[in-house]
């Protein structure tokens, strides 16, 4: 079973208005709701792909089980901890000739509700996935990801870890499966430059060497390169198309990788899905749809 695991879920209210005065009403004239949240996005991509998965992390107040119910309604079983107080974020992403988004901090994980998502994680096992992906809430230990590769560790969970920083070099010593960085996180974590291809399988390599299995990195117009743990480089350009909305892209990436190696082990063709899949959602207004990443095919 594949278990995402998202600590800080949001809804995400999009709008769009011909301008904007401050001080001012301000009118607009499309507008939209969506659940958010990496660990969720991978989820909805997965299940669109035909793929299973479990949805954990933290929810709370009425946004929380607006979250939750609208997974439910896409089939996506969930097993969130219930955060007593405050309610799950809100993020305002607002359009006129430029994005401006405000997102919410989201609820107060205390520790005893930190310990009721280890209690969850008890039940994976020899073969399970567990994707951790985002921002880790202020609220909570800098280090989670960390502590949840240590406590899994021996059972033969693979992880897919898609965070940034020292968030993500910090579970390299657990051996996840895969790492999904962008050409951005990779130049933080190495502050450097990434130019060229050599610049970016270099770099791969020393994370590879830091114990990722798997290293995939995702360039955005560029398409996607990944290091296999075979030491194999695949390259993967994508379609042209008119970017609508980038949000959630890097997670349908992991989404169409994940579901490619499950359908056919074979590396290349889960590039190619994965890559298929962050450019189908990029050109779409939400989460690609299973016709619009096949579309999107090389």
């Amino acid at each position: 079973m594949i278990y995402t695991v998202t600590l800080n879920p949001a809804v995400d209210y999009v709008v769009k208005a011909e301008k904007i005065k401050s001080g001012e009403i301000n009118r607009t004239f499309d507008e939209h709701i969506y659940i958010g949240g990496k660990g969720i996005n991978v989820s909805l991509v997965l299940k669109r792909l035909g793929y299973e998965s479990v949805a954990l992390g933290f929810t709370a107040g009425y946004t929380g089980q607006l979250i939750e119910g609208e997974l439910r309604k896409n089939g996506i079983q969930t097993d969130f901890v219930r955060v007593k107080s405050g309610f799950s974020r809100i993020n305002v992403k607002l359009t006129t000739d430029t994005q401006t988004q405000l997102n919410g901090s989201g609820p107060l994980i205390t520790r005893n509700e930190l310990q009721l998502l280890y209690s969850k994680l008890e039940i994976l096992s020899r073969g399970d996935l567990v994707v951790l992906s985002g921002s880790v809430p202020g609220s909570m230990p800098q280090n989670t990801y960390e502590k949840i590769l240590e406590f899994l560790s021996g059972r033969g969970v693979n992880a897919v870890v898609d965070a940034e920083g020292k968030l993500l070099t910090n579970t390299l010593k657990y051996k996840p499966f895969l790492i999904k960085p962008n050409r951005e996180e990779l130049e933080d974590i190495f502050q450097k430059k990434m130019l060229s291809d050599d610049e970016i399988i270099l770099s791969a390599s020393r994370l590879q060497k830091k114990g990722a299995k798997n290293v995939l990195i995702s360039l955005d117009e560029d398409g996607a390169l990944l290091l296999d743990e075979t030491g194999k480089i695949h390259r993967q350009g994508t379609r042209k198309g008119t970017v609508i909305n980038p949000v959630g892209a890097g997670d349908s990436m992991i989404a169409g990788f994940l579901a490619g190696y499950l359908k056919k082990k074979d590396f290349a063709y889960a590039l190619k899905l994965g890559t298929a899949a962050g450019t189908a959602t990029a050109f779409s207004r939400s989460l690609a749809s299973k016709s619009a990443i096949e579309k999107q095919m090389l």
